[in-house]
């Protein structure tokens, strides 16, 4: 009976003998268990962003300004005003366009005319009189469904470029003019449709 009774005593004596455990320690892993349980959110899937058709190719056509016009793939419009002075560069409400090479040289200007109906007077603007000269008849053409002013012109501005033409039109509350410089007479009239075929203007 003695020898019984010693064994629960020596249990005693064993466990309070045993370390006790870390209560930093429990706190830190139940800490940890709780965060490990707490559901996470699946994230929204990215959307993804899928090109878009161009209505027309971006292929010698010119757009800024608020404006688009079209000019032969082997040349490209600079702004002249940012060439003349960088801190004064054209504008929506005005400026000045030109592409060049050997054989051709084109400009655009466009500047607003609020209440103006008729963009006849920016070929006085366009034309040098120093260089150009008109050699026809005023022409109005209905192109890119607006109303186009143009007139044939001979210059002086460059030997290899004799001829050319130069033409006027409204869109919205801004006057544009363009004028060509080219090798025979005829390539002006035709560069001037191709150039209002893919026309168009954000007409504010």
């Amino acid at each position: 009976m003695k020898r019984l009774a010693f064994i629960p005593i020596l249990f005693f004596i064993i466990a309070a003998c045993a370390p006790k455990p870390n209560p930093g320690a429990q706190i830190q892993l139940a800490v940890a268990q709780t965060i490990a349980a707490i559901p996470t959110y699946t994230p929204y899937p990215t959307p993804r962003i899928l090109p878009t058709t161009t209505p027309m190719s971006l292929s010698g056509l010119f757009c800024e300004y608020e404006f688009c016009i079209g000019h032969p793939v082997s040349i490209a419009f600079f702004d002249l005003d940012a060439q003349h002075n960088p801190l004064a560069p054209s504008s929506i409400t005005q400026g000045m366009l030109a592409a060049y090479n050997p054989s051709l040289l084109i400009q655009v200007i466009w500047q607003d005319a609020t209440g103006a109906s008729d963009a006849s007077f920016m070929l006085d603007t366009i034309i040098n009189g120093k260089v150009d000269a008109r050699s026809g008849d005023l022409k109005a053409f209905q192109l890119s469904n607006l109303s186009v002013d143009y007139v044939q012109i001979t210059t002086t501005a460059t030997p290899s470029l004799p001829y050319g033409g130069a033409a006027a039109w409204m869109c919205g509350e801004r006057a544009f003019a363009w004028k060509a410089y080219t090798p025979q007479a005829e390539l002006a009239t035709n560069l001037l449709t191709e150039a209002m075929q893919r026309f168009q203007c954000n007409s504010h």
